[in-house]
């Protein structure tokens, strides 16, 4: 299959997993400059290049092919060692210049609606618009260290046929945190049938991030802050969830990214401005 070249805005980048193959790897998922969605796999992120490593609204130009193993329309192999980043988006003026971006992304007002457009036109990846953040589950893993196979992935050589420099094979990382607690949105949205209730885990490796900031910060007091900021802040905001299903089990989804700008204010939305 043929590959191209795109520039492509990322959106979304997972918390690192054991890979047999890459050592870690994290999904990765943006929009190309044409308004197209895209998954980028496999990024094993911690082990690329520093002038290669990129974050989230951050174009990215580089190289990519339809994925063979994976029939989602969206799911793209990455040429890793092509990898150029370029400019961030900011979030000022309210998000103003992010948001022609997330507006060209298949957007739904519910789950349902969601798990609907995957039955019937593959959509894999999307913008869920919860109606009400209900409150954050945090529940602890039932085994906080890796296991002896997952712990085999993470510490095998790191020689990755081009995909990195001598120096990069070379370079020592640090061993991958395993995430010692899961984090769970539960959300209301309205259906024909009412308002529903759902439940869904986040994978967003800045939420990741903000529990380990949290936890350094705060030390066994940590729940107090991160809670503060994924319950009261983003719920104060115009929060969406950047949803994408799992290969293996489609019907499953997860939270891979979470959006936040400033709700608008009631001036602008009589007008039909979200800023």
């Amino acid at each position: 299959m043929a590959s191209k070249v795109e520039r492509i805005l990322i959106l979304a980048k997972t918390y690192p997993s054991p890979s047999a193959k890459h050592t870690e790897t994290s999904c990765v998922a943006g929009i190309n400059e044409h308004g197209q969605m895209r998954r980028l796999y496999p990024v094993p992120f911690r082990m690329i290049a520093e002038n290669q490593q990129f974050q989230k609204w951050q174009w990215v130009t580089l190289r990519i092919e339809k994925s063979p193993a994976d029939h989602r329309p969206e799911s793209h192999k990455v040429f890793v060692d092509t990898i150029q980043t370029g400019d961030t988006i900011p979030p000022e003026k309210g998000w103003t210049l992010r948001r022609q971006w997330w507006e060209k992304m298949p957007t739904f007002a519910s789950f349902d609606a969601l798990e609907q457009a995957r039955q019937g036109q593959q959509v894999s990846l999307a913008l869920l618009r919860p109606k009400r953040l209900e409150r954050l589950e945090i529940t602890a893993v039932g085994n906080p260290e890796w296991t002896d196979e997952e712990l085999t992935k993470l510490s095998q050589e790191q020689s990755q046929g081009n995909l990195f420099s001598e120096d990069e094979q070379r370079k020592q990382l640090k061993l991958l945190e395993k995430m010692p607690f899961d984090f769970h949105y539960h959300y209301l949205c309205d259906t024909p049938d009412g308002e529903r209730a759902y439940r869904h885990k986040i994978v967003d490796w800045e939420v990741a991030m903000l529990f380990r900031n949290c936890r350094k910060s705060h030390g066994d007091g940590w729940e107090t802050p991160f809670r503060a900021k994924l319950e009261r802040e983003f719920a104060a905001r115009d929060l969406m969830f950047m949803m994408g299903n799992i290969h293996r089990f489609q019907h499953q989804w997860l939270i891979i990214s979470l959006i936040y700008p400033p709700k608008p204010a009631p001036d602008d939305a009589a007008q039909g401005c979200l800023f």
